[in-house]
C-alpha cells in the first residue's frame, strides 16, 4: 500500500497547502481523497487578484495524478471528506469513479443552504457521478478507515491509513488544519468552524486516536508542517 500527499494549490493568505490524497491498495485500487480547488482556475491568480488559491499551472489533481502515471479513469473511487470549493473542484474530472461521502453531508450540500458548498456545486452534483452515501466511521477497504468528525461541517470525515512500513497515518483534513488546532480545548476555532463543541470533541477523538495508534497526523492545511512531509511523487508506504 502507498499514500501519496499532492498539493494541489496553496491559499494565499497563509500560504498553506491545498492536498489531496491518493492511497493505492496491495490489489491495486486507486482511492483519492479529495479533488482540490478547480482546475480550470489554475494560473488565474495573480498580485491583487481576488483568487483565495493560488494555483500554477500543472499543480492541480489530474496533472499531480499524471506524476505518477495515473489518468483520472485510473482512480475506482474518490473520499469526499467534504464538499468546500478547496476539496470538491474537480470532481467533475473523475465520471467513472465510485464517490463515498458522509450521508449527512451529502444531505446538506444538497438542500442548498449553505452558500460556501454551491460555489462548486456544478462540479459536485453531477447526474453522471455515483455517491455512496455512508454513515459515522466505516471501514472503506482493509487499512483504509473512514472517521466521522463533524464541526467543520456537518458530515465531515477524515482518514485512517495503516501502512505496512510507515503505520498508521491520520488524514485529518479540516478538523484539524494545522498544529495549532492539536489541542482540543485551546484550538483556535477557524472562520468556517460551524459548530465549535462538535469541532473540539472532534480535536480530541482524533489526537486520542494519533496516541493510541502512534499515528501520524497530516494536517489540511498546514504551512508549517508540509515540508517536512514527504510528498508526490514520493509516498509513504
Amino acid at each position: 500500500m502507498r499514500l501519496y500527499l499532492f498539493r494541489t494549490g496553496t491559499l494565499v493568505a497563509t500560504g498553506a497547502p491545498i492536498a489531496c490524497y491518493l492511497i493505492q491498495t496491495d490489489d491495486g485500487v486507486n482511492v483519492l481523497v479529495d479533488t482540490g480547488y478547480p482546475r480550470a482556475r489554475a494560473g488565474r491568480y495573480a498580485p491583487g487578484s481576488p483568487e483565495p488559491i493560488r494555483v500554477e499551472a500543472g499543480e492541480d489533481v489530474v496533472s499531480r495524478l499524471a506524476e505518477v502515471g495515473l489518468a483520472p479513469q485510473d482512480v475506482h473511487m474518490v473520499v469526499c471528506s467534504h464538499l468546500d470549493p478547496d476539496h470538491a473542484g474537480n470532481h467533475d474530472a473523475f465520471p467513472d469513479a465510485e464517490f463515498v461521502i458522509q450521508r449527512e453531508h451529502h444531505e446538506l450540500a444538497l438542500s442548498g443552504t449553505v452558500p460556501r458548498l454551491e460555489m462548486t456545486r456544478s462540479a459536485w452534483d453531477r447526474p453522471e457521478l455515483k455517491y455512496r452515501r455512508v454513515q459515522g466511521d466505516t471501514e472503506l477497504l482493509a487499512g483504509i478507515d473512514l472517521l466521522e468528525t463533524s464541526g467543520h461541517i456537518a458530515g465531515h470525515q477524515s482518514l485512517l491509513v495503516r501502512l505496512p512500513d510507515t503505520g498508521p497515518v491520520l488524514l485529518a483534513v479540516d478538523a484539524i488544519p494545522e498544529r495549532a488546532a492539536r489541542n482540543a480545548e485551546t484550538r483556535p476555532m477557524y472562520p468556517f468552524d460551524v459548530d465549535e463543541p462538535a469541532t473540539r470533541a472532534a480535536t480530541a477523538r482524533l489526537m486520542d486516536l494519533a496516541e493510541a495508534t502512534g499515528a501520524l497526523v497530516v494536517h489540511g492545511h498546514c504551512a508549517e508542517q508540509w515540508p517536512e512531509l514527504t510528498t508526490g511523487p514520493a509516498y509513504y508506504s
